[in-house]
């Protein structure tokens, strides 16, 4: 029997894919695909990202071969081959990305045959064969990085290595306008990692682009920063590269959790015990002399939270355990498969050091969503979720917070509300917001 998805939180797999190179510096997109596809994957990510879109090339912008009928009966790997040179003509690219829509993928175009044309003329043109109707787009993150590790990265040069003074992490599992401050949320964790003598790969902000990707083999560490997602690529990267890996299972927001990120990643790295104790003596500082400022200003909630695992996670920690809420139930609106990951999930929930464990209800579907919330029978005062559960705040009569994806009621630039600093700005926000 099918099952249909009432709102599904972002697009297909096309989409995370599109989204992701987007998100690196002088990288084009080349889509094989039907004429619709560059405007609906790009609105389906990006278009619900806070309103901030790629600055290089990105929806009706993107180079596409319009597949029609002539293409569907004869096949469309000669108007590929033209769309591929126009674009190499026009947009002045580091590297360039062969995407499938579901046309292409329904057909069997061998793609790969032809970017391998222009590989041998001496363009960086990659193929990536996974149509949009192979998953979602959060897949499509992990294709990005599967067809990086198999085609893109380099071996490490050893000398490069051994050069270097300071240690070099790779951060993954923030997924570009999936995450609608992934911007700010890796500035933030850049910034705090910069302060104990770290080099940070962020790979979507500082201008990095394709350089830094093919020899993020170099890297001393990986570092995962989400609940399930980035197994596949994570192992690969260790059996190809030997880059060990270690998983932080949600956004850190406030000074509690952002504190065991930092022990946690100095411990895999073995820093100065004495520095990582002085940053985070320094940052708990910075945050809790703010905090101080607000006592009394904002009154006790009960709360609900909705979002992706990773940060409704973060999210409820930082309201439960920093800001003494009492958290009645968190709503993970991902399509959680594997059941190792919702223990995670759930553990990661339910283990709060100042208040009792909130119901834990995984939907994807927005109608169930919001027969969730409103059904709840315990009172709830505060709801921090997306654009699709602000109709549901009013509708409670409660206070709410457009604080996970998507997002489409605001404008984000590097607003962030992870780690220390960010954690202000979310607390601003409930201020803002009473």
């Amino acid at each position: 029997m099918s099952y249909v998805t009432e709102n599904p939180r972002g697009g297909c797999v096309l989409a995370g894919i599109n989204s992701v190179l987007a998100a690196i510096n002088h990288v084009c997109p080349i889509l094989h695909s039907g004429p619709g596809c560059c405007m609906q994957t790009t609105a389906a990510e990006q278009g619900n990202s806070g309103h901030k879109h790629a600055c290089f090339v990105s929806g009706v912008s993107l180079p596409s071969s319009n597949m029609l009928e002539k293409e569907v009966v004869f096949g469309g790997v000669n108007k590929l081959r033209t769309t591929i040179q126009g674009a190499i003509e026009v947009i002045d690219a580091d590297a360039y990305f062969v995407l499938t829509g579901c046309t292409a993928g329904i057909i069997g175009d061998d793609i790969a045959s032809v970017t391998d044309e222009f590989t041998a003329k001496g363009h960086k043109v990659f193929a990536i064969d996974t149509p949009g109707f192979a998953g979602d787009s959060l897949l499509g993150y992990e294709t990005v990085w599967n067809t990086f590790l198999d085609n893109v990265i380099q071996p490490p040069r050893e000398s490069v290595k051994a050069e270097r003074s300071r240690p070099l992490v790779n951060i993954f599992g923030i997924v570009p306008y999936h995450d609608p401050y992934w911007s700010g949320t890796l500035e933030e964790i850049d910034r705090i990692l910069s302060r104990l003598g770290i080099d940070v790969n962020t790979f979507f902000t500082k201008h990095q682009g394709i350089d830094v990707i093919e020899h993020s083999s170099e890297a001393d560490l990986n570092i995962i920063i989400n609940p399930w997602l980035f197994n596949g690529p994570a192992k690969k990267f260790e059996k190809k590269f030997g880059v060990p890996s270690i998983r932080f299972p949600f956004v850190p927001v406030g000074a509690t959790d952002t504190s065991r990120f930092v022990r946690e990643v100095a411990a895999a790295l073995k820093l100065d015990t004495a520095l990582v104790d002085k940053v985070i003596a320094e940052e708990e500082d910075y945050v809790y002399s703010y905090l101080a400022q607000s006592i009394g200003q904002l009154s006790w909630k009960r709360f609900a939270v909705s979002g992706d695992a990773s940060s409704a996670i973060g999210l409820t920690r930082y309201l439960a355990n920093d800001y003494s809420f009492s958290p009645i139930l968190v709503v993970i609106t991902e399509t959680i498969y594997r059941p190792e990951d919702k223990e995670c999930i759930i553990q990661n929930i339910s283990q709060l050091e100042y208040a009792s464990a909130p119901k834990v209800v995984f939907a994807s579907d927005q109608w169930e969503i919001n027969q969730t919330i409103l059904n709840e029978p315990e009172d709830i005062s505060l709801l921090v979720g997306s654009t699709n559960e602000k109709e549901i705040g009013l509708e409670k009569q409660i206070q709410f917070l457009n604080a996970t994806f998507p997002l489409n009621d605001r404008l984000v630039f590097n607003r962030t509300y992870a780690g220390y600093r960010g954690s202000l700005t979310f607390t601003e926000d409930l201020y803002d917001n009473l």
